[in-house]
């Protein structure tokens, strides 16, 4: 069972590992729902710890459908990050459609051969789940897991199709499906005995008082790895 946490600087990043993250998700603008963090905030986080660390790859938070512009941004933020020392990152994007934009996936890919991806939640803004899953199968070698809510605002309402999804992972042996949005230590109990998930992506609810402006709460995080053993 691997339990991911959302940080912001280095100072979480060591406090995520200590208290026994198995990943990190490192982002910038949490009010945003998450953006690519600083230079200097990705460089202190991976000389700062051991466990494996994915960047969000995110120029801005209008929408999941990026112009060739944007698309030069992601790339040149990628080179830095492997420049920096990483190779795993946070990215989605879409067509307008409501389809996986594959194309910008595929050069991604040939850019950075050695990248491990985890596609955000943009998946939850697909026109198809199961047919968006399909598409990104192809990319497997390199797309590793799917953050994802199952198309709903929360895990607790999208538990059904999480499960779905996860079934179809298995039986497919491609990217895993990472529960995220809404989990806390309240429920986390209950979606996991639905869903059984093998990654499960925490943020606001192992944080003190629910608040990114505020450091991780040991006593939540513990209470979390209490209900997944």
């Amino acid at each position: 069972m691997n339990l991911e946490l959302i940080v912001q600087n280095k100072q979480e990043a060591i406090q995520a590992e200590k208290l026994g993250s198995h990943r990190l998700e490192l982002v910038s603008a949490m009010k945003e729902g998450g953006l690519t963090p600083s230079y200097g905030a990705i460089k202190q986080v991976l000389q700062s710890v051991k466990i494996p660390v994915q960047i969000m790859v995110r120029p801005h938070s209008y929408q999941f459908n990026y112009t060739e512009d944007d698309f030069q941004v992601i790339c040149e933020d990628i080179e830095m990050i492997t420049k920096l020392g990483g190779n795993r990152i946070v990215f989605g994007a879409l067509n307008q459609n409501g389809t996986i934009n594959e194309e910008m996936l595929r050069e991604i890919i040939r850019r950075f051969p050695d990248i491990d991806i985890t596609f955000h939640r943009a998946f939850d803004e697909v026109h198809s789940q199961e047919a968006a899953y399909r598409t990104l199968l192809q990319f497997k070698q390199n797309v590793r897991r799917i953050l994802t809510s199952g198309g709903e605002v929360n895990c607790e309402k999208g538990k059904d199709q999480l499960a779905k999804l996860v079934k179809l992972s298995f039986g497919q042996n491609g990217p895993s499906i990472m529960p995220g949005s809404g989990l806390s230590p309240e429920n986390i109990a209950g979606i996991h005995q639905m869903v059984s998930a093998e990654d499960y992506h925490f943020g606001s609810a192992v944080r003190v008082d629910g608040s990114f402006a505020n450091e991780l709460s040991q006593s939540a995080i513990q209470r979390i790895q209490k209900e997944l053993m």
